[in-house]
């Protein structure tokens, strides 16, 4: 579980090779025992579910970095190394 972002206690995160996996780009976001898949272009959750409030700060957070996103999903695509993000501050 390769880790980009960690910040108010939530954790951000993508798999290597997730394509066929929701079929569309991706991350994870954990806080505390919950987990949400959040598509990279729309926001929006594919699966799972958090806390309302952390999911807005995941939403803030992510539409503060759809670029950097993007280019971590083609690595983790490549089975390259991600690269950390910014936390959200």
């Amino acid at each position: 579980m390769p880790r980009v972002s960690t910040f108010y206690g939530i954790v951000i995160w993508m798999y290597h090779d997730e394509i066929r996996h929701l079929g569309r780009p991706h991350f994870h976001a954990r806080y505390a025992d919950d987990e949400a898949s959040i598509g990279i272009e729309d926001l929006a959750v594919i699966a799972g579910r958090i806390p309302p409030r952390a999911l807005r700060l995941v939403l803030e957070w992510a539409g503060a970095h759809p670029q950097e996103l993007r280019e971590n999903w083609e690595r983790a695509r490549l089975h390259q190394p991600l690269q950390k993000i910014d936390p959200l501050r």
